[in-house]
């Protein structure tokens, strides 16, 4: 029994995530995709760069797979999110390496595109295959979806599958409510952390 790891933001879900989830299917009997997620105490956060809360991902994801992979809240950070760094020597990242294993039996490995990423997953022993880096991203998703809601010409649904162009046109307000503000995370060790829950009290 092989399972594959997909550790990604997701946010949303695009056309080049269908794609690398398809390819995992073909080499390993279990996909297990985890979308990223960060927590203050109970409540999940979410800012311009992350606007879509877990279990509308989940939603975005089964829409195109069903229950044909599994979908799990094992990528999940806790607040204070400094407390993960520096990897490797901090005993809350060696709980996330934990959490991500949980219900991992047998043969195991990680993707990424990213080879700064697979160079993290191969210090946490994740064994990463690293792919080519899909030239359309999540990123750029996201503001052809902020340009949408503040009125611009945008060719987002383009980049994302018709069954998750749905899921976002119902959950608009959640564009509209990030499209115009600040981004409050950020860049630690290549990561964007969310500011808030950064230093909890």
């Amino acid at each position: 029994m092989i399972t594959a790891l997909y550790l990604a933001h997701l946010n949303p879900v695009t056309n080049a995530h269908v794609e690398i989830i398809k390819e995992l299917k073909k080499n390993a009997d279990i996909v297990k995709v985890m979308p990223v997620i960060f927590k203050y105490d109970d409540k999940e956060i979410n800012s311009k760069s992350f606007p879509f809360n877990f279990e509308s991902r989940k939603k975005m994801l089964m829409s195109v797979f069903g229950d044909s992979i599994e979908i799990t809240e094992d990528y999940s950070f806790f607040a204070p999110f400094k407390k993960y760094l520096p990897p490797l020597l901090t005993p809350k990242s060696w709980r996330l390496r934990k959490q991500i294993l949980n219900g991992v039996e047998g043969k195991y490995f990680s993707y990424t595109g990213d080879k700064a990423e697979g160079y993290m997953l191969k210090i946490y022993r994740l064994k990463p295959k690293i792919g080519e880096r899909k030239t359309l991203s999540a990123a750029s998703v996201k503001e052809k979806l902020y340009d949408a809601a503040q009125g611009k010409k945008s060719s987002w649904k383009e980049d994302v599958p018709e069954c998750i162009s749905k899921i976002i046109e119902e959950e608009w307000k959640t564009v509209e409510k990030y499209a115009s503000m600040e981004d409050m995370t950020t860049r630690v060790v290549g990561m964007k952390f969310p500011k808030e829950g950064w230093s909890k009290k």
